[in-house]
Parts: structure tokens; sequence; C-alpha cells
């Protein structure tokens, strides 16, 4: 059975990462322990490497090679799909309800084989909403939320986390949108992390991971955009036909009031 010498991280938040691409871990296992500080947390991302690790455990750090990637405006949308996109039964907001879509993956998770959404993952990820860099899409149905994902933007690269669904078909609605919104941001890639088969049925594609890092290089060099994006989605769908999808799925309309700071209707 082979070994692999797994570097153990610092305590100092500024410790430095090792090189993705000289890890030898099949599973693309790069480094353990250290703590999910935000600014640890946005290092690594940069560098092309999440936690991933059961509560009780020391934190996993990996960098899976090859790396399951989405092109935005580029998700493969079945007939079946595209006709409950037509039927207009839901409506869309972003960053409305971040902590209720992290819960929701949380849950989902949880019922299927362990949620690797651990309470410190959970509060690291809200601290990172907080300061604008995670956001999420919610999908909801009869005032309720049926669904949605969130994720990390740095730069042009959405780090997509987590999804989950409550109604049939809402986090493939989450997952549409948000690439058909990031593609008209000029974003480069949704980062998928691992692939999976619901995944391929929406078009994922794989990159070895020198051309993975290449892209995230150039994609992480642009400047973020920092903050709540709860009104972006209306702007795209204002001044875009890329969102003409929104014609028939209404943006919720209390998300200009929550971004105002006024409480959404009961």
């Amino acid at each position: 059975m082979n070994r692999y010498m797994i570097p153990r991280l610092g305590s100092d938040p500024d410790s430095p990462f090792p090189d993705p691409g000289l890890s030898e871990h099949p599973e693309g296992l790069v480094a353990w322990g250290g703590d999910l500080d935000p600014q640890r947390l946005l290092r690594a991302y940069r560098a092309g490497i999440f936690p991933w690790y059961s509560d009780g455990s020391p934190i996993l750090w990996w960098s899976p090679e090859p790396r399951a990637v989405m092109v935005p405006g580029q998700a493969d949308v079945s007939r079946r799909l595209a006709r409950t996109l037509r039927q207009g039964r839901f409506c869309v907001s972003m960053d409305l309800a971040f902590a209720d879509v992290i819960d929701g993956c949380a849950e989902a998770r949880a019922d299927d084989e362990g949620t690797w959404i651990t309470p410190a993952l959970r509060s690291a990820f809200i601290e990172l909403h907080g300061q604008g860099h995670a956001h999420s899409f919610e999908v909801w149905m009869d005032g309720e939320l049926a669904g949605g994902l969130y994720g990390l933007a740095l730069g042009k690269i959405f780090f997509a986390e987590s999804k989950f669904h409550r109604r049939r078909d809402a986090s493939k609605i989450a997952l549409v949108l948000m690439l058909r919104a990031l593609k008209s941001w000029g974003f480069l890639l949704l980062d998928c992390q691992i692939w999976n088969p619901h995944l391929e049925r929406l078009g994922v594609r794989l990159l070895d991971g020198a051309r993975f890092r290449q892209v995230l290089t150039v994609g992480t060099s642009t400047a973020d955009v920092v903050g709540p994006w709860t009104t972006r989605l209306e702007d795209w769908g204002k001044h875009t036909r890329a969102a003409r999808v929104l014609d028939e799925i209404p943006i919720r309309p209390d998300a200009t009031r929550q971004q105002q700071g006024e409480p959404p209707p009961a």
C-alpha cells in the first residue's frame, strides 16, 4: 500500500499552502490541519484548494485532478427542464436567504451519506457571505424555499459548494440561471470540484490540473466584486437578453426591499 506524506498546515492563517500541482496523492489531498479562518479560505480557493472533511476529523484540504467545471452559459438543458422553466412556477433571488440555502444543502447531504457541511464550515461561509465573498441563488415556490445553491466568487471564477432541492428541478433551475448570469458578468468558469453523474447531464467538463490552474490564475487576477448580489440579478434581468428565461421565472419581489434593509413580507 502506498504511503503519502501530507503536509500539516500551521496555526497562522497566513501560513502557505503546498503547491497542488506537486501533490502525489491520487485523490488530490494536499494538506491537513489549520483552521477555517476566512482569509485562509480565500487563499485556498485562489489556489484551487478546498476543505472537505467530516465533523470530528482534522480539516482536510483537497485539489482533485481532473477538475469538474462548467462554462458559464453552456449548460445542457433537457426538454423537460426547459418546459419547467417556461411554466413560470418559480421565483428566483440571490443572497436573500444564504443561511437557509446552506442549511438546506446540509440537510440534503445528511439524508444521503452524512454531511461535510460541518458547523464550523457553515459558520465560516456565513462569515464570508457577510464579507461579500460568498453568495447564494434561491428558487422559491408558493412562497417557500424550493431549492438553491451557494458558493464563493473570486475574480471571474465562481466556486460552487453545494446545491439542494425540495421541489423537483429547483436545484437545476438555480444552476442553469446562475450559469447564465455568470456569463453575462464575464465569469470564466464555475468550479464544481468533483464530477458526478447529475452534473454530467447538465454539461460538466473535466479539465486537467495544469489547465485548471492556468484558468484559475487568469480568472482570480481580476478584482473581486465584493458585496451582496441581491439586486445584481434584477439588474441582469433588466439589461440583458441572455436573461429571457426571467420572463417566465420572475425575480422574487422582496429581493430589492431586503437589499434596502426592509424585512421581506410574511
